[in-house]
């Protein structure tokens, strides 16, 4: 039926193509219809009344078969992926309290919860975060290249918020500045009771050749399927910082927004992320506006707990920044903050794009939380209004890809725009344009709210590849043309490259790349 009704909606088409074949300008049968006999021995007599040439209604009649399955082919059938991937049934279930990956380090009022991330612009600096629960302590990081020697310090401070029934321990956020690039640091926290050790490596210094490769997680939470994406993502050795597209604890899940549940997160993803450092992006899980319990200050312990380099970059808000690292530019927006014409977001970002020096950073990112194009039936063009509002920007600027998540499955689009009315093609759809950047949805890191399996049908021109499972992304940056992409799904406890693709630059080598790897 589906075909069926694709069939008729497009007769138009066939008129067309009957006409510029060359067909006879009576109907062949009234709304194909089926005749009478009478009729049927009326239209032979006329027919026999023609001048004898038998072989060309024939023909024509095939040219026209011929071009309707083609036309047929091409407008229902985008060429796109729907992967054909049997995921388990089982439900998404958290993990309790107890789980080992929440435990809480032992020792008095020992550092928790640690957590780095980009410290200024271009990669000199790092902030560091932890969490001290029995009291204040110390907020200094004593850090060096030997583990044995930690020569130098920095000294931060603390904040503490109170959400509903809850308090926070005591946040503490320090800033190593003036690093040396491509270093292995070591550093250690909890000055002063017991004191925890770990490291770290900085960035090359920003060129157009450096190769460097970014994992990409989001809506990752903390769940089983959770654990999984993380222990797949850290058993790829070459990854070396990750872009989280947002939706960190889903504490906002839990009764009256449990903030143990930050808590809980805090202590999951400490493996990693006190290790390499995480570019944050703000999800709408994160809001935790909560009225009717008496909490009206949106974002609030987002805000205490992760700390971003806003200022570096120009930026009044930490939900919208940017970043230089090795040969990318990332600039972070805010799904959730005001973004219409004029607003803060918006006369940031039009004065931000002209400053990218593509010949020093080529690779142009941008991290959203809400995607742009979407073909599954959950959260269906809810980022419909900032695309409209951003999306010339990014083909004038040469976006390479744009990273998203909210839709908890996996998608990648081709390269297209929606951005006028096409006077070619004579409709207001995405067309392909090697301007365009790829638009990626990955917000299937396996938080407790599930999979989202209904997808629009057919599947849309613009969408590549689409399936609902979890996993996560590598973007591993090769030089100033080229990039290789993978997506990773979370297969019987293995990371199994299901997507893969071969980037060229936008700036440097904009030939097609629409191709697979």
């Amino acid at each position: 039926m589906r075909y069926l009704r694709t069939f008729l909606g497009y007769s138009s088409t066939f008129h067309i193509l009957i006409y510029a074949i060359g067909r006879s300008p009576e109907p062949l049968a009234p709304s194909f219809g089926i005749l009478s006999t009478a009729e049927a021995a009326e239209q032979r007599k006329q027919r026999m009344g023609r001048s004898r040439a038998p072989k060309l209604p024939c023909l024509r009649l095939g040219l026209f078969f011929f071009f309707f399955f083609v036309v047929f082919a091409l407008r229902c059938d985008g060429g796109g992926v729907t992967s054909r991937y049997v995921r388990k049934l089982a439900a998404t279930v958290d993990m309790p309290l107890d789980s080992d990956v929440f435990r809480v380090p032992p020792g008095y009022n020992a550092p928790q919860q640690v957590h780095i991330t980009q410290g200024d612009h271009d990669g000199s600096a790092v902030i560091v975060s932890w969490v001290t629960t029995s009291e204040r302590g110390s907020s200094i990081v004593l850090f060096g290249t030997s583990k044995d020697k930690l020569e130098y310090s920095a000294k931060g401070s603390y904040t503490r918020y109170k959400f509903y029934n809850y308090t926070s321990g005591f946040i503490h956020h320090c800033t190593l500045e003036d690093l040396k690039f491509d270093t292995k640091y070591y550093y250690a926290v909890g000055i002063g009771y017991t004191v925890r050790q770990f490291w770290f490596k900085t960035p090359p210094q920003p060129g157009p050749d450096v190769p460097y490769t970014f994992g990409l997680i989001g809506d990752l939470g903390q769940s089983y399927d959770s654990n999984s994406t993380l222990s797949h993502y850290q058993s790829n050795p070459n990854a070396e910082a990750v872009l989280f597209v947002g939706d960190l604890s889903y504490a906002d899940n839990y009764p009256n927004h449990d903030n143990v549940r930050w808590d809980t997160w805090g202590r999951f993803v400490e493996r990693s992320v006190a290790y390499q450092p995480w570019i944050w992006t703000a999800g709408n899980h994160e809001i935790d506006f909560a009225p009717e319990i008496g909490e009206t200050k949106p974002f609030k312990p987002y805000r205490h707990r992760y700390h971003v380099p806003y200022k570096a970059s120009g930026s009044t808000s930490p939900f919208w920044y940017s970043i230089k690292r090795a040969s990318a530019y990332i600039i972070v927006l805010a799904s959730y903050s005001a973004y219409g014409k004029y607003t803060p977001q918006y006369k940031w970002l039009e004065a931000e794009l002209p400053k990218v020096n593509r010949s020093e950073t080529p690779w142009l990112i941008v991290l959203m939380h809400a995607p742009w194009y979407n073909s599954y039936n959950y959260h269906y063009m809810e980022g419909e209004t900032m695309r409209v509002m951003y999306e010339p920007w990014f083909v004038q600027y040469k976006v390479d890809v744009v990273f998203a998540g909210h839709v908890h499955a996996y998608e990648r689009s081709h390269r297209i725009s929606n951005i006028a009315y096409n006077i070619v093609n004579g409709k207001c759809t995405p067309v392909p344009d090697l301007s365009a950047p790829v638009y990626v949805t990955i917000g299937d890191g396996g938080n407790l709210e599930g999979l989202a399996t209904n997808m629009t049908e057919p599947q849309p021109s613009y969408s590549a590849f689409r399936e609902a499972s979890f996993g996560h992304a590598i973007f591993e940056i090769k030089n100033k043309t080229h990039a290789y992409y993978t997506w990773h799904r979370n297969h019987d406890g293995n990371a199994v490259a299901a997507d893969s693709m071969w980037f060229t630059n936008r700036y440097w080598h904009t030939t097609d790349d629409t191709y697979v790897a």
